[in-house]
């Protein structure tokens, strides 16, 4: 699925255009963005006590060994 996103400023102008433009295509969908309030991505990495709190892991198991005897090549 494919989402065609139109500003809400924009959506006057636009939507009905791109319903049109797209209505032979099944896989878009044309939606107006609605989303209020302020941008929170910003203010999360002002947080330096956050990022000095977070660890990241490998979640792949260690798989301990040994590796062969081998001898020096003469010289």
């Amino acid at each position: 699925m494919i989402y065609c996103v139109i500003p809400r400023e924009l959506a006057d102008e636009l939507y009905d255009k791109m319903v049109d433009y797209y209505k032979d295509n099944p896989n878009v969908t044309v939606i107006v963005d609605r989303r209020e309030g302020r941008d929170r991505r910003t203010e999360s990495e002002a947080r330096l006590e956050d990022k000095e709190k977070r660890t990241v892991r490998d979640r792949r198991r260690a798989h301990p060994g040994t590796f062969p005897d081998v001898d020096a090549p003469p010289e």
